[in-house]
């Protein structure tokens, strides 16, 4: 399969941990501007689409290309609502989210039962595992894990407990593999602050409100109530 990765190159690296492409033809560009038609390539793997949605203007002229794209800022519905896919929708949501990458499963969000069939075809020859997920911002894992993030800088700004105390109550009281300040390491506390922002702003629920703490270690302005 010939497959073109758009993505800058520590995304890219952490990517290539996942597995599943060798004896696969792979061409890694930091931006859909840098490569050539995509009629070339069999897929398209966009790790960071939500900072660069306007793409999907481009790929609604390749409908013959499936893109694996990371959206959990956005949603399928939204691109259709928002771009002009009149030869087909070729989109499929992926978590492309740094620290989620090497996930044993792949969470995806797809339109119809013809994109299912394709991604199923794409899971097959990749041999990666995947869960289907409701078509919303945040998708599910994201906005779980991030909501979590969002509490634990609210806890440590209470004074509540310190950071390394509310990563080891996670870690041991859930058994989740890291506490979530480890996470939002791994995240990137900007990434995690856009996946609170774009939730909050679809749903009006205050639990995804960036917290002050949170919003001030990554240097956003956010009006905090």
């Amino acid at each position: 399969m010939n497959i073109l990765v758009i993505g800058e190159e520590p995304h890219y690296a952490a990517f290539l941990e996942k597995g599943g492409l060798n004896g696969h033809r792979v061409q890694q560009v930091i931006s859909l501007e840098r490569t050539g038609s995509l009629a070339d390539y069999e897929l398209v793997i966009d790790l960071n689409f939500d900072e660069h949605t306007e793409r999907a203007g481009v790929y609604a002229r390749f409908p013959q290309v499936p893109v694996l794209a990371n959206i959990v800022r956005t949603s399928l519905s939204a691109l259709m609502n928002d771009y002009a896919f009149e030869q087909g929708f070729s989109i499929i949501g992926c978590n492309w989210l740094p620290g989620f990458l090497t996930m044993s499963v792949m969470e995806l969000s797809v339109m119809d039962d013809a994109q299912t069939t394709s991604m199923r075809n794409i899971m097959t020859v990749l041999g990666w595992e995947y869960e289907i997920v409701e078509d919303r911002v945040g998708l599910v894992t994201p906005r779980v894990i991030c909501m979590i993030i969002n509490e634990a800088y609210m806890a440590a700004q209470e004074g509540t407990a310190s950071r390394e105390d509310i990563n080891t109550a996670m870690r041991l009281g859930t058994n989740y593999p890291m506490g979530p300040f480890e996470w939002c390491d791994k995240i990137g506390i900007r990434h995690v602050c856009g996946v609170l922002d774009a939730v909050y702003r679809a749903t009006g629920n205050e639990r995804y409100k960036i917290s002050a703490l949170l919003a001030r270690e990554a240097g956003m302005d956010v009006a905090v109530m």
